[in-house]
């Protein structure tokens, strides 16, 4: 049978029998796909010609800027509809088949009287109402008669951006939600769900039935469906209803976009709405702390029992028996499926954390094997441990053996440093005699040696180590940076790198460390080299740890001040931390091993040392692979003094205004820092407080500010203090020709003074302080301070540069420095300071006067002149001397 269509210009809404053809075939339609000839396809030779127009309603034609901008626009989008005809009886059949671009020939029509327009069923006319209110009277006329209507925030997106006038084939105010898809879940009243569907329609959006992966948005009621644990699964933002409200505030914003993801984001539906949850087996604080988590994500909470409660989350670990039956509807969960929840910002499905009792079959089969009556029997025996052994996994294979302190842990290598191998948990024995290498099995003997035993240990600890570095990698890192995590980046980047640092490095050495001693253990023989391995990584070791050494401990804040800022971070972290691979240590007691481990591998080499005899090569090779060991620490131990030099300095740099950057320096470092009060006028005036920053081979002079203005903000957003203290002086030690001891006396107490030559002055000065900390002694602080003095200087004799000196000889004493008239002399003296720079500047002019005066003068005129200057300078105001300069200026 033929086909029997019609192919015309449309754009009344009944040409779509069901208003979601638009949304799921027009939505997806090119505007590229501009309509030239359809002979090809209908048998049509050409499309009727309409005249296009466009009518300002009310409002909207007495609006300057909107005539303005329409009249820019010269083309409108109409829609191509294909009304296919039935059989005799049945109804038309239409739908849009393309959309074509055409200019506008009636660009701007204005009435008050929509009637006039639109209520014509010509099919000559395609025309474009322009409605300000669409709560108004005339909308619902046009609306009713299926005529084409455009708010204000439309002509004006289209004249900005030089697009055609857009189609829609409902009522399109704005274009707020332009190409966003929702979908709706959740919602009871279907009057509320019209109003929205309404909104999000008049703003351009489009609403799909179906949830699908070309929804953008999803709009949920709660956080209960198929679409809601779909939407999570595929990282589809939820919100809730409140987000289409605010953007219909918005809509005459034609530069705002609702899918912008920094307004979306406070719509964002919590994991815990209409979650009311209970908890179970949980300290006081945890229990404390996960009930304020819960109310700050959208949930509530409720004693454990209440029939009103949708959850039960339970502490697996201390739970063994719940106190009663739970109903059908309660969810009893493990408390990974509330960390989980807060971790993806997101509901967690709930089937896969269910809590189920401790009642495996393998449990109820050593219960059975423990309550055996005939203990004497070895093949029993043998079962029972073979059954327990699999219960309990081997201590050999877990990456947390318990500690033990080894013998020789009481010579150390290095003292009072992070690496101090007092402090080291690897140095312990799990399980010696029955482990095992993993590749192969190692020939038992009767008896091995002791070089061996210690060399197996060695191995175990090795292996174990290598299989906590894995754990930080596998759980904690590389979830951190996968991409398209659900809710986004748990971390920034920056933060991920401090806090691990060089780990993947480390691990990789230790790595084939362990591999090496596998395969010496595996074919052990008593010549076989242990020190070789050691001194083969050697140089490796040495790049590899102290990048993460010297920054640990701002790896260590930054766990923890991440853990206290985002929650998701902490959920993370309680998640990861609960698994058996970390054996219930924290995420910071896991990076601190690779702090520990050299010492301890050190050790270990001390021991088989201690055990391999005079003749065995390895001896000798054994005393340098622990020599090398030392080396790397020690190269540890002062890149990190360096580092945390370096650091010292910075603060330094921040806390005082002004500070000249040339303090900073790879060769300097602070010494120490004193707070003192000023007894003289010079660095500064008398009584003010001054902070000393002894460097090794300067002194930074910096007095405390009298206002503190803005705050410092860091690129990274975090906002610094203002700094406390103000630059004075940077003084080279090289100008410090003595340094006085001032002995106490009535008038003066606890102060000293330093006898400066400063290369711009030709007689020395005197600056004199009063130490005010409690804890700085003058003399300790005097002998340091000549120490370095005298390095800087080349001198032998430090202490001959302390002298000890009778204060009323320098007339400086101490006496009433908090008086109310010391403080009322230090502010004239201010003020007084203030004016004099005040008035300083009328002098500029006076010289600037003078060279003008002289640059193109006779000499007769310069004497004239000259007389003339100085009658000026004695009894004008600065006004009569600018006016005489300008002058003076003209007539040259």
């Amino acid at each position: 049978m033929a086909d029997s269509s019609i192919v015309t210009l449309g754009t009344t809404r009944s040409l779509l029998a069901d208003s979601l053809v638009y949304d799921s075939r027009i939505a997806e339609t090119t505007k590229d796909h501009v309509f030239l000839d359809m002979a090809y396809e209908d048998g049509e030779d050409m499309l009727p010609k309409v005249e296009t127009r466009v009518v300002l309603v009310g409002e909207a034609g007495r609006n300057g800027a909107l005539v303005k901008a329409l009249q820019a626009i010269r083309v409108m989008e109409v829609p191509v509809v294909k009304i296919r005809q039935g059989e005799a009886g049945a109804e038309e059949k239409m739908m849009i088949k393309s959309i074509v671009n055409m200019d506008i020939n009636t660009p701007c029509l204005m009435t008050d009287d929509v009637q006039e327009f639109g209520d014509e069923e010509n099919t000559d006319f395609e025309t474009v109402f322009v409605l300000t209110d669409f709560d108004s009277p005339d909308y619902s006329y046009l609306y009713k008669r299926d005529n084409r209507i455009v708010g204000p925030p439309v002509v004006l997106h289209c004249a900005a951006k030089g697009e055609p006038l857009h189609f829609s084939c409902r009522p399109l105010y704005s274009t707020t939600m332009l190409n966003l898809s929702l979908c709706f879940t959740g919602f009871r009243n279907k009057e509320e769900m019209k109003n929205l569907v309404n909104l999000v329609h008049h703003m351009g959006g489009t609403i799909r039935k179906d949830f699908s992966t070309k929804v953008t948005h999803l709009i949920a009621y709660s956080t209960h469906g198929e679409k809601y644990r779909l939407a999570v699964c595929l990282g589809t933002p939820i919100l809730t209803p409140s987000w289409i409200h605010k953007a219909w505030e918005r809509r005459d914003d034609m530069y705002f976009h609702a899918g912008e993801e920094e307004f979306r984001t406070e719509f964002k539906v919590p994991p815990f709405q209409d979650c009311v949850l209970s908890f179970l087996g949980f300290s006081k604080e945890e229990k404390a702390n996960m009930e304020e988590r819960t109310l700050k994500h959208g949930g509530s909470y409720l004693e454990v029992g209440d029939e009103s409660c949708t959850h039960m989350v339970v502490e697996e670990n201390s739970v063994k028996e719940l106190p009663f039956s739970p109903s059908r509807k309660l969810f009893v969960v493990k408390q990974e499926w509330f960390w989980g929840s807060i971790q993806m910002d997101a509901r967690a499905g709930e089937s896969m954390y269910l809590y189920e009792k401790n009642d495996s079959p393998a449990m109820k089969k050593a219960v059975s094997l423990l309550s055996l009556t005939t203990p004497n029997s070895n093949r029993k025996r043998r079962r029972l441990r073979d059954t327990l052994a699999q219960l309990t996994k081997e201590t050999e294979i877990s990456p947390f053996p318990p500690p033990r302190k080894r013998p020789s842990a009481e010579h150390c290598l290095s003292t009072g440093s992070l690496l101090d191998i007092s402090n080291t948990p690897e140095t312990c024995k799990a399980l010696a005699e029955s482990s095992k290498p993993s590749r192969s099995s190692t020939p038992v003997v009767s008896k091995q040696s002791a070089r061996w035993h210690v060399s197996k240990e060695l191995y175990q600890t090795e292996s174990n180590y290598v299989d906590i570095l894995s754990t930080i990698l596998q759980y904690f890192k590389h979830p951190l940076e996968k991409e398209g995590q659900v809710g986004g980046p748990i971390l920034a980047q920056e933060e991920i790198k401090t806090i691990f640092g060089s780990i993947p490095d480390i691990y990789e050495v230790h790595t084939r460390i362990k591999n090496d001693l596998e395969d010496l253990l595996t074919d052990w023989l008593e010549d076989r080299s242990v020190g070789n391995i050691i001194l083969k990584y050697s140089k490796e070791l040495v790049k590899a740890y102290p990048p993460f050494v010297n920054f640990f401990e701002m790896s260590k804040e930054t766990v923890v001040r991440c853990e206290k800022q985002k929650p998701r971070f902490h959920a993370f972290l309680k998640i990861n931390q609960a698994k058996p691979e970390c054996g219930r240590q924290t995420l910071v007691e896991l990076l601190i091993r690779p702090v520990q481990r050299l010492p301890s591998v050190a050790l270990l080499l001390n021991d088989i040392k201690k055990h391999t005899p005079d003749d065995n090569p390895d001896k000798i090779t054994l005393e340098k692979a622990i020599d090398s060991l030392k080396e790397v620490m020690t190269h540890i131990n002062e890149d990190k003094r360096k580092t945390e030099g370096q650091k010292q300095i910075f603060d330094v740099v921040y806390e005082v205004d002004g500070c000249p950057a040339n303090l900073l320096s790879s060769h300097r470092s602070l010494v120490h820092r004193v707070e003192t009060i000023a007894l003289g006028d010079q660095p500064c005036d008398r009584g003010e407080h001054v902070t000393l920053f002894l460097f090794n081979d300067c002194l930074e002079i910096a007095r405390k500010r009298h206002k503190v203005i803005n705050t410092f903000k860091s690129p990274l957003g975090q906002t610094r203090p203002p700094p406390p203290l103000k630059h004075i002086a940077l003084m080279p030690l090289s100008q410090i020709r003595k340094v006085l001891d001032l002995q106490d006396t009535d008038e003066c107490v606890n102060a000293f003074a330093l006898v400066v030559h400063p290369p711009t002055e030709q007689e020395n000065l005197l600056f004199s302080f009063q130490l005010t900390g409690e804890e700085t002694v003058k003399s300790a602080w005097l002998r340091t301070l000549c120490r370095h003095v005298a390095n800087t200087i080349c001198r032998a004799d430090s202490e001959d540069m302390i002298q000890c000196t009778d204060p009323d000889t320098l007339q400086v004493s101490t006496k009433d420095m908090d008086s109310t008239l010391s403080k009322a002399s230090r502010a004239i003296k201010k003020t007084s300071k203030k004016v004099t720079r005040a008035f300083s500047f009328t002098k500029t002019p006076k010289r600037v006067i003078q060279r003008a005066f002289m640059a193109n003068s006779t000499p007769d005129e310069k004497n004239q002149r000259l007389s003339y200057e100085n009658r000026i300078g004695s009894s004008s105001t600065l006004a009569q001397v600018c006016s005489t300069f300008w002058l003076a200026a003209g007539q040259a």
